[in-house]
């Protein structure tokens, strides 16, 4: 039977990631993360990586079956444990220059009939087990990305009303789409793509705003923004020298807020698919930085939950602008996944922020990003706030406002 996935495309997929995704270096150690159902394209990648000189790949790779059986048989007291072994591990091999992969094409609904108090039991300990390994990530210590893969699980969450392999197949094409290997030369399109990322980046830091201004159906919002931000988005210089682009696809630059300069309510333009629930008409009111008031029609108490696993999760650690106009935007397609529906939509993050979002990032400590109003957290959670009815000012240091965006649009 001929699989409904190009065998070429995906081949193209996986040159991209080693070449552009993660700009690995000869000599260079690779850490990949992935789904059993995503072996295909994890070989073509250890096949690339190979290729492009790497000196060792180390696959982990995680399954749906085995995920649940944890949830259904396990007991009671090991969803407050991690293996805290794997990621001091993982962050020594991040000490030692190791690059970092993931693929996602896991079932982004996988968890959504378990029970939401050991969902979020075991997020909280995986969260803080992983933070010396994500401290790595998040300051870009070192070349990292996350690419794409059209699993069947997944395929059919996307696609219900289709026979299998056909929603297989339009999810691998969409994915195709995306992250442009559809074209005669990926790799070349990539870089154009990421010049004219960078354009956007430059206007936005030279403008140096105090503030972004929300305006549209249920949101009134003042963001502020980090002292000393910049902003940043497609390619990506790490600390370790390395030009990398962390996320395969991605139509957004963001920057750091400031933590304590949040104010009004907005609200959610996109349902969020976060650990298998899918929380819809998101609303939130902000005072002082802090989110004071939550609605949801559904999902709200896995949302809360998440929102407690410490003092930073109520605060926001990115803000993102994405054009209403971008390719994932006009696919139509709801894909649960936040690799995806956070470039269909400008968005927020609650919780950590990046700390090389400022203004010399490359040397700046844990201490100045506090200083300065960077957010810290275990977690990180994207949901949009973007849409062809939403407005977006930058307020300058002196009270003027310059147009951003209008109708989801740049001005």
């Amino acid at each position: 039977m001929t699989s409904p996935i190009d065998p070429q495309k995906l081949d193209k997929l996986a040159e991209l990631a080693i070449k552009v995704g993660l700009g690995l270096r000869e000599g260079q150690d690779l850490f990949m993360t992935s789904p059993t159902s995503a072996l295909p394209l994890a070989r073509k990648i250890a096949e690339h990586a190979y290729k492009a000189g790497a000196g060792l790949v180390t696959t982990i790779f995680s399954d749906e079956d085995m995920t649940l059986a944890r949830y259904r048989y396990g007991h009671d007291l090991s969803f407050d444990r991690a293996p805290g072994w794997l990621y001091e591990g993982v962050a020594k091999a991040f000490d030692e220059n190791t690059a970092r992969l993931a693929i996602s094409g896991d079932n982004p609904m996988l968890l959504g009939k378990e029970d939401p108090e050991k969902v979020g039991r075991a997020n909280r300990a995986n969260s803080k087990a992983y933070r010396p390994a994500l401290s790595k990530i998040v300051s870009h210590a070192i070349n990292w990305s996350i690419v794409p893969y059209p699993g069947t699980s997944w395929a059919r969450e996307v696609f219900p009303d289709d026979p299998e392999d056909v929603a297989v197949r339009k999810l691998a094409d969409a994915i195709f789409a995306a992250t442009r290997v559809t074209t005669p030369d990926p790799v070349a399109d990539w870089a154009a793509h990421n010049a004219r990322l960078l354009e956007r980046q430059k206007w936005l830091t030279g403008k140096d705003f105090a503030a972004l201004k929300y305006t549209g159906p249920g949101t009134d919002l003042t963001l502020g923004l980090a002292d000393g931000h910049a902003w940043k988005g497609g390619a990506s210089h790490s600390r370790n020298g390395i030009v990398c682009n962390p996320n395969i696809p991605t139509e957004e630059v963001f920057t750091t807020p400031h933590r304590l300069r949040v104010d009004g309510i907005v609200s959610a333009t996109k349902p969020l698919s976060y650990n298998g629930t899918l929380i819809t008409d998101i609303a939130m009111k902000f005072e002082g930085g802090k989110i004071t008031e939550v609605k949801a029609t559904r999902g709200r108490d896995v949302l809360e939950k998440a929102m407690d696993s410490d003092e930073g999760g109520r605060r926001i650690g990115e803000v993102a602008l994405v054009p209403h106009s971008s390719p994932i935007s006009q696919s139509g397609i709801l894909f649960y996944n936040t690799l995806f529906d956070e470039n269909a939509a400008s968005h927020i993050a609650l919780g950590q922020c990046y700390s090389d979002c400022f203004i010399g990032g490359e040397t700046i400590t844990p201490e100045e990003v506090e200083q300065r109003g960077g957010n810290k957290s275990v977690i990180h959670i994207d949901w949009m706030i973007g849409s062809d009815k939403i407005d977006i000012d930058g307020i300058s240091k002196d009270g003027s406002t310059v147009p951003v965006m209008r109708k989801g649009e740049w001005a």
